[in-house]
């Protein structure tokens, strides 16, 4: 059998506008003829390609057929430019990124891209231990991961390391941890957390032989409201170094001691011959090259 391009091309437009609704507006159709082609399309490959929730979301089986339409709908684009044909639509690129990186170095590049390029970017947000599986579900073309080997039909290279350190504000360390941030001290200090996933607070209290289970935490889920949570003195956190050098510098944060953690990134994209990816990841990788370290 063959897939039909134009049902694929709806199926893309429901997971990218996040519902029935929204892919008819894109679509320029009625939400119920969008709802029948994917119907049709599911009838056709005998399974349910979309979980209809809000936002609707692919099965496994959609992230197969989503991973082919993202992968035609690129390639489609670069031969129109290559034919040098003016209308050409704007190209979406689906990223998946995670959050220290969209708050400190990411976006300068993607801008730069932005002015180059007839591209607009669409940033899934999540952290990178988790970034991805949204590659490999179909969700992004490419993104920014701390997984080293490559997810299947990627390649990999690698970025840079973040190294994050234990900060605080200084009167919270007078009140806290005055005796030295000792064990017993930040087994009672409040920390911060980005979510219940992020384990880099965890990871340094075990460094540093403290009961992780034992400290009272705050939950920031957002990198900026991360750092400013820290810099307001709700708790002590884990803060990369390109966040922190200037508090650091003026004074307003204070290390608090024991290791800094490095968390090694890498690029994982589509093993596809696409020129405008390409330049995506030049431009991307470069600018890691001069923000990341490299040990």
């Amino acid at each position: 059998m063959k897939l039909p391009l134009d049902l694929v091309s709806t199926l893309l437009a429901v997971i990218d506008e996040g519902s029935f609704e929204g892919a008819a507006r894109r679509l320029h159709v009625t939400p119920s003829a969008v709802s029948q082609r994917v119907r049709t399309l599911e009838d056709q490959l005998g399974g349910v390609l979309v979980v209809r929730s809000r936002p609707v979301r692919p099965t496994a089986a959609g992230g197969v057929v989503l991973r082919l339409a993202r992968q035609m709908a690129l390639l489609e684009h670069d031969a129109l430019a290559e034919l040098g044909r003016d209308d050409a639509a704007t190209a979406r690129i689906s990223l998946a990124v995670n959050a220290d990186s969209l708050a400190t170095w990411l976006l300068e590049p993607l801008a730069r891209l932005s002015r180059q390029h007839p591209v607009v970017f669409d940033l899934h947000r999540d952290d990178q231990d988790f970034t991805a599986a949204l590659l490999a579900d179909g969700t992004a073309l490419a993104g920014v991961t701390s997984q080293a080997d490559p997810i299947a039909g990627c390649v990999a290279t690698a970025l840079g390391t973040m190294v994050y350190e234990a900060v605080a504000t200084p009167s919270f360390v007078a009140r806290w941890l005055g005796r030295g941030a000792t064990a017993d001290e930040l087994e009672a200090a409040p920390l911060v957390d980005f979510d219940r996933r992020d384990d880099l607070q965890t990871r340094w209290l075990v460094a540093v032989g403290a009961d992780p289970g034992a400290p009272p935490r705050h939950f920031v889920p957002a990198s900026h409201d991360f750092a400013a949570a820290v810099r307001a003195g709700l708790g002590w956190g884990m803060l990369p170094l390109l966040q922190s050098a200037d508090a650091l510098a003026d004074g307003e944060l204070v290390h608090i001691g024991g290791p800094g953690i490095p968390v090694a990134l890498y690029w994982q994209q589509w093993n596809l011959h696409s020129p405008l990816l390409g330049a995506v990841a030049a431009e991307v990788i470069a600018a890691a090259g001069t923000a990341l370290s490299r040990r």
